[in-house]
Formats: C-alpha cells, sequence, structure tokens
C-alpha cells in the first residue's frame, strides 16, 4: 500500500488539560501561520483560514491522520460559517485550529477566486463523508457516529453497512442529550475505540463540542457533517449536480424547508456579501 506523506510538526489545535496534552496533535502549518503567512496551500478569507486542497488531496491528508494515530479535528467553512465566525472570536479559534479546513460551498470557493486566492474546489462535508465511509470499508477503519435523531442515526449505520461491506460501525448516538449527561456522551465514544468520529450536530455546537473533547477522545480524525444523516438516509433530498456546481444548493435546501432556512439564508447571511466587500477593499 502506497502510504502518504507524513505532515509536518506542528503546535497543538486547542489549549489541552495536563491530562490530555499527551494526546494532543501539533496543528500543521503552525510555524508559517506564526510569522503571518499560510503555506501548503492554506488561505485566509474573511478572518478564517482554509486549505486547498482536491477531495483527493483532503482524503490522503485523513489517511496520514489515521496512520499516525493522534486526535485531528477537521472543519468546513461555508458561507453561513463566514458570518458565524465573523461575529464569534470563538467559533473562529476553534476552525483556525483545526488540522484540516474545507471550503465546503460553491460561493466561498468563488470569493477565494475573486480575492486572487484561487481555491482549487469545493470539498463538501456530504462528498467527503461519504467517500470516508468508503475508504474506511476498504482500510478496516472503525466509524462512530454522533448526531442528528435517534431514528436518522440508528438508520445509518445498517444502510452504509450494507452498501460498503466490511464497513465497522463501532457506535452511534443521537445529538440530544442534557448537560449532564456530556460526560457519560463522551466516555461510550471513547469505548469504541473508532478510527473516524462524524458529529452531525448544529453549528457552533459541533464545534464546539469537538473543541472540548478532541483530545480526550483520541480519535484520529473527527469531523462536523452538519446535516449529512438526514441527506444519506433520504430524509433530506440533495440538489441536483448542476444546482450544486451553480451554487445553488443552499437554495434547494431552503425550497425544502423554507420557514426553517429562511433566517439563515435571507437574513443572517446576507452578512457574506458586506464581509466580501470588506476584503476586497483590502486588496
Amino acid at each position: 500500500m502506497n502510504r502518504p506523506a507524513r505532515l509536518p510538526e506542528v503546535t497543538p489545535a486547542v489549549p489541552c488539560s495536563p491530562a490530555a496534552a499527551t494526546y494532543c496533535q501539533p496543528l500543521p502549518w503552525a510555524a508559517d501561520r506564526a510569522e503571518g503567512k499560510p503555506s501548503n496551500g492554506r488561505i485566509e478569507l474573511m478572518g478564517c483560514l482554509i486549505d486547498n486542497l482536491s477531495m483527493e488531496e483532503t482524503l490522503q491528508s485523513v489517511e496520514g491522520f489515521i496512520q499516525s494515530g493522534q486526535p485531528h479535528q477537521h472543519g468546513v467553512v461555508n458561507v453561513d460559517k463566514l458570518v458565524k465566525a465573523s461575529r464569534d472570536p470563538e467559533l473562529r479559534r476553534i476552525i483556525n485550529g483545526c488540522a484540516l479546513i474545507s471550503a465546503d460551498g460553491m460561493p466561498v470557493v468563488w470569493a477565494s477566486r475573486l480575492l486572487g486566492k484561487g481555491l482549487k474546489e469545493r470539498v463538501t462535508g456530504v462528498d467527503l463523508f461519504e467517500s470516508l465511509m468508503r475508504r474506511a470499508a476498504e482500510k478496516g477503519w472503525r466509524v462512530f457516529l454522533l448526531g442528528a435523531r435517534e431514528d436518522v442515526v440508528s438508520g445509518i449505520k445498517p444502510l452504509y453497512e450494507n452498501k460498503y461491506p466490511g464497513l465497522i460501525v463501532a457506535g452511534y448516538r443521537n445529538g440530544y442529550w442534557a448537560p449532564e449527561e456530556e460526560p457519560a456522551v463522551v466516555e461510550q465514544i471513547k469505548a469504541a475505540r473508532a478510527d473516524l468520529l462524524f458529529v452531525a450536530i448544529s453549528s457552533p455546537k459541533k464545534e464546539q463540542f469537538l473543541g472540548r473533547y478532541q483530545a480526550e477522545l483520541k480519535i484520529p480524525f473527527a469531523m462536523g457533517v452538519g446535516g449529512t444523516f438526514d441527506v444519506a438516509t433520504g430524509k433530506i433530498r440533495r440538489a441536483p449536480a448542476w444546482m450544486q456546481k451553480s451554487g445553488l444548493e443552499w437554495f434547494y435546501r431552503f425550497l425544502q424547508e423554507p420557514r426553517r432556512m429562511f433566517r439563515r439564508y435571507f437574513i443572517d447571511d446576507m452578512a457574506f456579501f458586506w464581509l466580501l466587500l470588506k476584503e476586497v477593499a483590502r486588496y
């Protein structure tokens, strides 16, 4: 088997407790970032860092993380995340502290090109989840599914075990728990000894959860997947390919859940255009 190149040594993603410090994997590109310059294709957009990687390059990076055995957190940046991060310094810190950050959405790719930073392509959470589930079956990686409603997350296990024979779903849990139950949730995940953790919880809760516990969980690759479980089980339909490529996937989602998504897309996320104008003015 051809092994991917090893990643450079780096600094911790998030502050670690003394008990967890042994398991904190340093973040890539920290030395260059400390000097104020991105490296290895990592760009800055509206205050958030994004890795300029194709899907295959992203998968190779994840494989390297799993081979290392050390904890790594993945982040995605889309229009909504850029807007939220502009207003929430802690969310921005967690995103920028991730070992791998993908552009999830054509508007982000277009904005990068307008600003002369040219991201290669979008790497959506839905597509990356699908590719990693397939690769997990091929390589024997253990998977834990966290989030969504019980009927949804419990349906993912048999669906993907049938789709990808050999897939090991080491455990799953719905995304609803009281604060006092959170330690038990963490223990359940730890006990599964997973290589991949997929977290289907809304932002910024999933980023905050992983920021708090990723070092303790000791899972080589943890990734927030938002509504991906709903899409995978058919509860939510994904936009046709032409709408995805045209940057209209958000509108297709809005048509399915207009009451729920109206404020996000037509009020909150309108701030993206103001952020983009400010970025254009800088250049």
